[in-house]
């Protein structure tokens, strides 16, 4: 299923996705989608509804958080050995985590302000995994099965924060509209292997990055099951699991940053598309 809840910012609605690309009305089923909604059992009783007695939506609405209450944001870093090298950083021997602020949360295609004073900021496409079962201590083989499904993020940067301003990289990653996510909540089983799943990138038209899932450093199962160890996975957390190469920050020969008037789209494959104009702090 492809979850996600539309309407203006504050007022959103469930709803899913048909196979004709039609947005189906969940209110029947559901008030909202809340991380109560991403248990196995409220899962299944969403895909037992008949599509056909579910009303469609008219109209283009505004696509919001593919679900409401996102508890920790969690972010790795350098989990692409080749973003990695054009970071001029070594490859990591374990998952490098932060946390992304989640007043940085905003729909898909809604805008990117910079930070006041902001030079450097910078696009991330992302995987992001939707956790639907507590996980603590969980081994590796396992750890899938606690993953409600997947969604696009990204990881909007701003690097002089991140990287020369002291301490930790929190500082760059959870400025204001930072964290678009969705369109989509697209649930595990008709992901399937999270490993196997094209992602890209443009800036104003012109291809940045161009990669793929398969070549995490650590695959989804991995972060999963690591981060577990150092604190608990609740329904609704949202980890967001590092990028592929061709982020401004490593182009060559000069850095490319994000400015007023800039045009951002992205996509993962199976999981939809992101758009967002970026505009001045305000």
């Amino acid at each position: 299923m492809k979850l996600l809840r539309y309407g203006p910012a504050g007022s959103e609605k469930p709803g899913l996705l048909d196979a004709e690309g039609r947005i189906r009305s969940l209110l029947s089923v559901t008030k909202d989608l809340t991380p109560d909604s991403l248990s196995p059992a409220a899962l299944r009783t969403i895909a037992a509804q008949s599509l056909d007695r579910l009303p469609a939506v008219t109209g283009s609405p505004r696509i919001g958080t593919p679900y409401r209450g996102i508890g920790k944001f969690i972010a790795v870093g350098l989990n692409f050995s080749d973003h990695a090298a054009e970071s001029g950083m070594p490859v990591p021997a374990e998952p490098i985590i932060f946390s992304k602020a989640i007043s940085c949360i905003v729909g898909p295609n809604d805008e990117v302000m910079l930070p006041k004073d902001s030079v450097k900021s910078d696009w991330e496409v992302e995987l992001g995994v939707v956790i639907g079962r507590t996980a603590r201590y969980v081994p590796e083989d396992q750890a899938l099965d606690h993953v409600a499904g997947y969604c696009v993020v990204n990881d909007v940067s701003e690097r002089a924060y991140q990287l020369e301003r002291g301490g930790t990289w929190d500082k760059g990653k959870g400025c204001d509209t930072f964290g678009p996510v969705g369109p989509y909540l697209v649930t595990a089983d008709e992901v399937g292997d999270p490993q196997r799943l094209d992602m890209w990138l443009d800036l104003n038209g012109k291809r940045m990055q161009s990669g793929s899932t398969k070549t995490m450093i650590f695959p989804v199962r991995t972060l999963v099951s690591y981060i577990s160890r150092f604190m608990t996975l609740e329904p609704g957390d949202l980890i967001t699991t590092g990028t592929p190469p061709g982020v401004g920050m490593g182009k060559k020969p000069a850095p490319i940053f994000l400015k007023p008037g800039d045009v951002m789209e992205l996509g993962i494959s199976k999981l939809g598309s992101q758009r967002q104009t970026v505009v001045a702090w305000r």
